[in-house]
């Protein structure tokens, strides 16, 4: 039987228009046009001068005859240019393709030639890696290489000589380029939300970068959800700490436009830029990853400006997060709000939402609590935690391990030219996380590990995130990180990798530090937990400071196997 609504009226242009991002600038510019939109270093640029900026942009790229079907590379740092980015490109009708800054040159040029990027808007201190990348695919061409047309960005922080080599090389100016479009460009909205606005590509620690192709409607409603899920009010002052490149500034770009707010560029991240910014712009909000919350709380009396001079409010995703760091963060007065998500779900998609009940709980308990990733944020639909065996979600008793799957408005269209992942990444009508979690009797979930990150000793499984949280309460450990190592009993059993505190010991002390630090870990957990070996040093970190698992499990394979371990 043919299901009839009430009523049998269409969509008209009066009552319809495709969910864009895009207007929130438009309205921005409108309301507020004198407030304070981005602050970078002595440049400051007000909404509607922001606005025109953008336009120009967009128009200065249709000048090129880039518009719908041409992606745009930005390979820059929070900057104005890349904040500019997220508006201007979409307006001309490309799609944004923000570069990570610390990829080689080989890995940007595989980025660079899969998205065929028309335009490459680079900042003058990443123009050499640009340069390098391009000069590779020249090479792989065989002769029919049609170069990007560049534009560099200009900064002064930074070494004018850069510049000057750029420009040399025939790149145009990125103010130049803005003064050649029309700051009244007539820009149109897409006429279909399911057009792509960006592209962002995962960090391919295994095989080739995937792209991850997002749309208008996602990000409009990323954008708004962000705020509603954080509490974050008209005309937030807003600190980039978090990289815009990092999945579009986790939409962040385009949700301060709606809020009329104010960001606060920080060109490189460091404990001392962040307590300074809060006391000289009066900074309320920022992201970011739990080893930048770790240096907030380890930063030296001389880099912190204490007691802080309001709450500031905290979003940290990207990786499970210690409780003990969650701790120390509210003990200095920030307020932190736990998150979780991926490339593939326009950033955070899950929070760990506050219950009024656990204000009432000892602080400890509150920051075990706030460590899970939590519930499904207001624009995700679905959201579980599955059997890999059956599909079947897992009972909700925080012990049984299942996959984390999502569903909804907030997962991306999918990968650029590759539909077997696509295949794998949407089977069963669920997009496919790659995480293992557990789902407690509150119906909050948590993440015990990456699949690929589970430690299987003797048969039992080891989550490496749990261990590692043990590791955190040592008085010594600054960072710690855990992974599989061979082991001649039990086939594989966990190493750690530790960063010291400042000033704990010195090299000759290490081996006695390790053996307590195991010790300390036997009170803590299962002794099958323990780690076998500790190993101590720098941990390597992706421009978004995760840590590199895959070669820190490279180091492990290097140690060779744990010689038969007395258990």
């Amino acid at each position: 039987m043919e299901m009839r609504d009430i009523d049998n009226l269409p969509k008209n242009a009066a009552n319809y228009t495709a969910l864009t991002p895009l207007w929130f600038l438009e309205r921005a510019a409108t309301v507020h046009p004198t407030r304070k939109a981005v602050v970078h270093r002595s440049r400051t640029f007000t909404w509607l001068q922001t606005y025109q900026r953008c336009r120009r942009l967009a128009s200065a790229l249709s000048n090129l005859s880039v518009g719908f079907g041409s992606t745009v590379a930005v390979i820059a740092p929070n900057v104005p240019a890349a904040y500019e980015a997220h508006f201007g490109i979409p307006m001309s009708g490309a799609v944004i393709n923000p570069v990570n800054i610390r990829l080689n040159a080989s890995t940007v040029a595989f980025l660079l030639g899969h998205s065929q990027s028309a335009v490459v808007i680079v900042d003058q201190e990443f123009f050499t890696l640009a340069e390098d990348s391009l000069k590779l695919m020249k090479e792989k061409s065989q002769g029919n290489f049609k170069p990007p047309h560049l534009v560099v960005v200009a900064d002064e922080s930074c070494d004018p000589k850069t510049l000057r080599y750029a420009l040399g090389q025939g790149a145009i100016e990125y103010e130049k380029f803005l003064e050649s479009g029309d700051p009244e460009f007539s820009w149109k909205p897409p006429q279909d939300e399911w057009q792509s606005i960006a592209l962002n590509y995962t960090s391919g620690t295994t095989a080739s970068p995937k792209g991850v192709v997002l749309h208008h409607r996602g990000a409009y409603l990323m954008s708004l959800s962000n705020p509603l899920i954080w509490g974050m009010n008209e005309g937030a002052i807003y600190l980039w700490t978090l990289p815009m490149f990092h999945c579009n500034g986790w939409c962040f770009t385009w949700a301060l436009a709606a809020l009329c707010g104010t960001n606060i560029c920080l060109r490189q991240v460091t404990a001392k830029g962040v307590y300074s910014a809060i006391a000289k712009h009066g900074v309320t909000h920022f992201c970011a990853a739990p080893v930048v919350l770790n240096s907030i709380v380890n930063a030296p009396s001389e880099d912190t400006i204490l007691p802080l001079p309001h709450v500031v409010h905290v979003m940290t995703a990207g990786a499970a997060p210690p409780p003990a760091v969650l701790f120390a963060m509210s003990q200095k007065g920030f307020r932190v709000t736990h998150t979780y998500g991926l490339s593939e779900t326009y950033g955070p998609s899950t929070v760990c939402a506050w219950k009024p009940e656990w204000d009432l709980l000892p602080p400890e308990t509150q920051a075990r609590l706030n460590a899970r990733q939590g519930v499904r944020y207001i624009g995700l639909e679905g959201l579980d935690v599955i059997s890999s065996q059956t599909g079947q979600p897992v009972a909700a008793d925080g012990k049984t391990i299942g996959e984390i799957v999502m569903r909804g408005n907030l997962v991306m269209k999918g990968y650029l030219k590759n539909p077997k992942a696509n295949e794998e990444t949407f089977a069963n009508g669920w997009f496919h996380s790659g995480d293992l979690g557990v789902k407690h009797r509150d119906g909050y979930i948590e993440i015990k590990d990456r699949s690929k990150d589970i430690i299987i000793s003797g048969g039992e499984n080891i989550s490496s995130v749990e261990v590692e949280n043990s590791l955190y309460l040592h008085p010594a450990v600054l960072e710690a990180s855990v992974v599989a190592r061979a082991d001649e009993r039990w086939g594989e059993s966990p190493c750690a990798f530790v960063t010291l505190k400042p000033g704990v010991a010195d090299k000759s002390k290490e081996q006695e530090l390790g053996e307590e630090i195991m010790q300390f870990c036997r009170s803590k957990m299962p002794a099958y937990w323990v780690p076998k070996s500790v190993v101590f040093g720098p941990l390597p970190k992706t421009a978004t400071g995760k840590i590199q698992k895959h070669i820190l499990r490279g180091k492990a394979k290097e140690l060779g196997p744990v010689k038969l371990s007395k258990l």
